[in-house]
C-alpha cells in the first residue's frame, strides 16, 4: 500500500509521490514530506551484489510508491547509463583516512546530476500518470551546479521547458560558461544582479503566485522545479549512500549493520537531507557531519538552535555552498517538531518575515546525530594543498570544506568510526581556487590553461563537459534584477 506525501506547512494538504514529483512545492510554500519513511527490507549483503541501477530500485520503489515497477525502472535504465564516465556511476575511493564518494561522474561534474538525470524521466512518467496536458515549465535558482545538471537534463525534452536563474558574479567561471552554452532549443538561462538567495526567494515567490499560475494554465503551461525542494529530486540522492554504504560491506571494510558517519558539505540541506532519509530507512549512521564554508548560518543553527541568516553574505571559493537560506533545512526542522506543520509554519513566518528564529529545548534534543562546522576559505586552500601533497588526489573546493571539517570532528571528538565524505563536483570545475592553492604562481595563466595544468598534476583526463565549451559559443546572455525575473520568464514563454 502506498503512502502520501505531505506539506511541511499545512497537514490537510497531501499528495502521490507523482503529483508531488509535478508541484515541485507545495501551497503556502511547503516541502512535501513522506507521511512514512518505510523500511529498507533488503538485507545490506544482498545489495552488496547489486549494481547502482539495482539498488537504486530497491531504495526509490519504497519511496515512490505509486510508480510501477515497468515505471520505474524505465527511469532508473535511462538516467545511469553512459551519460556517465564510469560504469560505478559513484565510486568509492580512500584518501586522507575516509572514504571519498565521488558523485560527478555524470554529464555536468557534479553531484546534482545524481538526482537531476532521472528527474525528467520521472517527471514526464508523472505527468502521464496523472493525465497532464499542460507544457511543464522547470523553473530553477542555482548556486551553480543545479543549474547545468538541470538544463542538461531536461534539454529538448519534449513537453517541458527549463528556466535558470543563477547570481551573476556567483559562480565559477567554468560553472557559468557550462550554462550560457546550454544548446537545448527549450532553455533559457539569466544571469541576475544579486545572489543565490535572492534567486532563489523570486524563484518560490513565482511558484506560490495564485495570479500567476492561471495566466499560464490559461496559455497551456504549469511550473514545477528542479531545486531540491522537489521530492523527485530528494528520493534518488537517498540511494547514493546506500550504494557506497554496500560497497564498504562487500570489500569487507564493513560488516552489514556496522554503523559509520556521514560528511556532507552543504548550503542548501538536500544533500544532508537524503542521508537522514536514508537512515530512517535503516542506513546504519552513527553521525551527519554537516560542513559550511563561510557562510556558516547552518554551523551556528546546530551549535545554537538558533537560525540567523541576518549576516553578511560572503563569496567563497566554494560558491555552490553561498547559501544564507537553506530550503531543505525545513524538511528537518518539520520532523524535529513532530510532524508538527502548525509549528512549522510558525518558523518559517519568522524566518520570511524577522530573518530568523530559533527552535525549542525539546527540538534541539532530536539533533543530537547531527554535527556542524566549518572551514574558512583559507582552510579550503591548505587541505587542497595537504591532500594532494599527501598522494596526488585532488579534492575540488566543496569537498576540501568536508575534509577539513571532519579534520576538526576527528580533533574534537576522537571518533575514528569509518567515514564516507561526499565529494559534489570535480575539481575541474573550480580550477583558479583548486591550481592555485596546489601552487600560488600559477594565478596569472588563464582558466583554460589552468584546466590543462590540472590535468597534468591530477593524472585525471579532463572531462567531456570541459572540453565541450572551450570554444561553445554563449547562447543566453540575459541579465536581469530580481525584481524582473518574472518578467523574463514570460517573455521566454511567450505570454
Amino acid at each position: 500500500m502506498g503512502f502520501l506525501y505531505r506539506s511541511t506547512r499545512n497537514e490537510n494538504e497531501t499528495a502521490t509521490a507523482s503529483e508531488a514529483i509535478l508541484k515541485g512545492l507545495a501551497e503556502e510554500g511547503g516541502l512535501f514530506v513522506p507521511d512514512e519513511i518505510p523500511a529498507l527490507d533488503v538485507p545490506f549483503e544482498v545489495l552488496a551484489e547489486m549494481d547502482y541501477k539495482g539498488v537504486a530500485y530497491e531504495v526509490m520503489s519504497r519511496m515512490l510508491t505509486d510508480f510501477t515497477e515497468e515505471e520505474l525502472k524505465y527511469c532508473i535504465n535511462g538516467a545511469y547509463d553512459s551519460k556517465f564516465d564510469t560504469e560505478l556511476i559513484a565510486p568509492v575511493k580512500y584518501h586522507h583516512g575516509a572514504y571519498i564518494l565521488e558523485l560527478f561522474h555524470g554529464k555536468t561534474i557534479a553531484f546534482k546530476d545524481m538526482a537531476l538525470s532521472i528527474l525528467p524521466y520521472l517527471l514526464t512518467t508523472a505527468a502521464k500518470k496523472n493525465n497532464i496536458d499542460n507544457e511543464i515549465v522547470i523553473l530553477t535558482a542555482t548556486s551553480g551546479d543545479t543549474g547545468k545538471a538541470a538544463l542538461a537534463g531536461f534539454a529538448d525534452v519534449p513537453g517541458t521547458r527549463i528556466a535558470v536563474f543563477y547570481p551573476k558574479n556567483g559562480v565559477s567561471p567554468i560553472q557559468e560558461k557550462q550554462m550560457v552554452t546550454e544548446k537545448g532549443k527549450n532553455t533559457f538561462v539569466a544571469g541576475i544582479t544579486g545572489n543565490f538567495d535572492d534567486a532563489q526567494t523570486g524563484v518560490k515567490k513565482m511558484f506560490s503566485d495564485k495570479a500567476l499560475a492561471e495566466e499560464l494554465a490559461a496559455n497551456g503551461f504549469q511550473f514545477s522545479s528542479a531545486n531540491s525542494i522537489n521530492i523527485g529530486r530528494l528520493v534518488p540522492q537517498m540511494v547514493y549512500y546506500v550504494y557506497s554504504y554496500t560497497r564498504l560491506v562487500a570489500a569487507g571494510t564493513i560488516k552489514a549493520g556496522d554503523k559509520i558517519n556521514v560528511v556532507v558539505p552543504t548550503g542548501n540541506f538536500g544533500n544532508i537531507l537524503a542521508a537522514y532519509y536514508a537512515s530512517l530507512m535503516g542506513l546504519p549512521v552513527n553521525k551527519f557531519i554537516c560542513a559550511s564554508n563561510d557562510n556558516k548560518v547552518l554551523y551556528d543553527f546546530f551549535t545554537t538552535g538558533e537560525y540567523d541568516r541576518n549576516r553578511d553574505f560572503i563569496l567563497t571559493t566554494s560558491p555552490s555552498m553561498d547559501i544564507l537560506i537553506s530550503s531543505n533545512l525545513e524538511r528537518l526542522i518539520y520532523r524535529i517538531a513532530g510532524n508538527d506543520a502548525t509549528k512549522n509554519a510558525e518558523l518559517m513566518k519568522s524566518l520570511s518575515e524577522n530573518g530568523k528564529y530559533e527552535i525549542t529545548d525539546e527540538m534541539k534534543k532530536n539533533l543530537y546525530q547531527f554535527y556542524g562546522n566549518y572551514a574558512t576559505t583559507e582552510e579550503v586552500s591548505e587541505t587542497i594543498r595537504k591532500v594532494y601533497d599527501e598522494d596526488g588526489y585532488v579534492l575540488d573546493t566543496h569537498t576540501s570544506v568536508a575534509v577539513a571539517v571532519y579534520d576538526k570532528y576527528k580533533e574534537e571528538t576522537g571518533d575514528t568510526l569509518p567515514t564516507i565524505i561526499a565529494s559534489t563536483a570535480s575539481p575541474y570545475k573550480f580550477t583558479r581556487s583548486v591550481m592555485t592553492a596546489i601552487d600560488p604562481s600559477l594565478d596569472s595563466k588563464e582558466d583554460f590553461e589552468l584546466v590543462d595544468e590540472l590535468e597534468k598534476v591530477s593524472q585525471v583526463k579532463i572531462p567531456q563537459a570541459v572540453e565541450e565549451i572551450r570554444t561553445a559559443p554563449v547562447v543566453h546572455d540575459t541579465v536581469c534584477d530580481k525584481e524582473e525575473m518574472e518578467a523574463v520568464v514570460k517573455k521566454f514563454l511567450g505570454i
